[in-house]
């Protein structure tokens, strides 16, 4: 995940410790700088319909009328057109952004977009994108028994990775031999447990630190398991959520994906729980924290921001901002940004401008909940005080 805050000024006070859950859009930095204007476009592309291709492609023959309305040129719109038919075997929703140099970005999503649509601006609309991008954290699941692993690593757009732990199967079980020798043959059955689990421990953590894993969700026999955390560094060990389930070929390969889901979603809401707390922290103490269109962009002005929060993309939100070439140069009026000795100044969406500067100071971005209490659906948790 992201590191928001990495751009933290030198000599500047910071109190208290920002959670570090916002996801990763460090490649999305350069696309905001590039020349525009640009095509943004979020459609559905469901692959568990019939005729899904063809399904995709009307609802782009739709969206298509709608850009080329705002002004979107047939050379951007043809570039987006190979794209669409097979987008479905992707994901469950696309995310293109296009300008007149060609396709620059092209993103699959984990779920259906809140809405589908097309816009002509001169930023990109990337909130959509970063809100994908935080519901889908890289995880690892572990199926676990006493005679190893089975180990997947899942992470967004790209394979996941798959390894076995553990096989050593002597002594496995512990023989009711009885007399003096009984308990030699319990402890070398221990012994090969203890030796499996550590083994899936290790390849636990490497596997985590390989997809930079948000949690790890594990299921299997009772005393594999203990065996299994106990072998875990602390702070990994923190991040396991144990589910039912086990290895064995039972037919409960889909429950237990069920509820690797389910735990990815608590622990992603988890997170932006933990986010809010600490902005209604900081805003209580009248400290780290700006609420509101004014106070929201006049931090990301000072580079001052450490997590953006945003509500969900809203298309009717008709608001504007002012920009200049630097990701700083932000403001409510052209005059504004004038005075600052910015010849052009440009308008653009108000979240589309707060969202370029964050990308642009190193800022970490979160998407809450439209009811999360943030007056006009924008706020920040700052990196000092101010």
């Amino acid at each position: 995940m992201a590191a928001a805050g990495s751009g933290q000024n030198v000599g500047m006070e910071r109190s208290g410790v920002t959670p570090q859950v916002a996801a990763d859009t460090s490649d999305l930095a350069d696309l905001v700088n590039a020349s525009g204007p640009f095509l943004s476009l979020q459609l559905g592309t469901e692959a568990d319909i019939d005729n899904a291709a063809q399904r995709s492609e009307q609802r782009w023959r739709a969206v298509r009328e709608q850009a080329a309305a705002q002004g979107a040129p047939e050379e951007v719109l043809a570039a987006v057109d190979p794209i669409v038919p097979d987008a479905h075997l992707e994901g469950q929703g696309l995310a293109v952004v296009a300008t007149t140099a060609g396709v620059l970005h092209v993103e699959h999503g984990p779920r259906l977009p809140d809405t589908e649509g097309a816009r002509w601006a001169p930023l990109p609309s990337l909130i959509p994108v970063i809100g994908w991008r935080q519901t889908s954290p890289a995880y690892v699941t572990v199926l676990v028994d006493r005679e190893g692993a089975d180990l997947t690593a899942y992470r967004r757009e790209r394979p996941a990775v798959q390894r076995e732990a553990g096989g050593d199967d002597y002594p496995l079980r512990k023989p009711n031999a009885g007399g003096w020798s009984q308990r030699r043959y319990e402890e070398r059955a221990e012994n090969t447990w203890d030796r499996n689990a550590s083994d899936a421990a290790d390849q636990v953590v490497r596997l985590a630190r390989r997809v930079d894993a948000r949690l790890v969700v594990a299921a299997g026999d009772q005393r594999a398991l203990t065996l299994f955390q106990e072998a875990l560094p602390a702070d990994l060990a923190q991040r396991v959520h144990v589910v039912s389930g086990g290895r064995s070929a039972d037919g409960s390969e889909d429950l237990f994906r069920e509820q690797a889901r389910v735990a990815v979603e608590l622990a992603v809401n988890a997170d932006t729980d933990d986010l809010m707390e600490k902005f209604r922290e900081e805003r209580g103490q009248g400290d780290r924290a700006a609420e509101g269109t004014r106070a929201a962009l006049s931090a990301l002005a000072m580079g001052a921001v450490d997590v953006l929060l945003l509500a969900p993309d809203d298309p009717a939100d008709a608001r504007t901002a002012w920009f200049g070439p630097d990701a700083t140069q932000v403001a409510t009026t052209a005059a504004d940004l004038r005075g600052l000795g910015v010849d052009e100044p440009v308008e653009g969406r108000l979240v589309d401008v707060a969202v370029r500067a964050a990308l642009g100071t190193g800022a970490g971005i979160r998407v809450v909940e439209a009811g999360a209490g943030l007056e006009g659906g924008i706020g920040a948790i700052l990196r000092w005080s101010t």
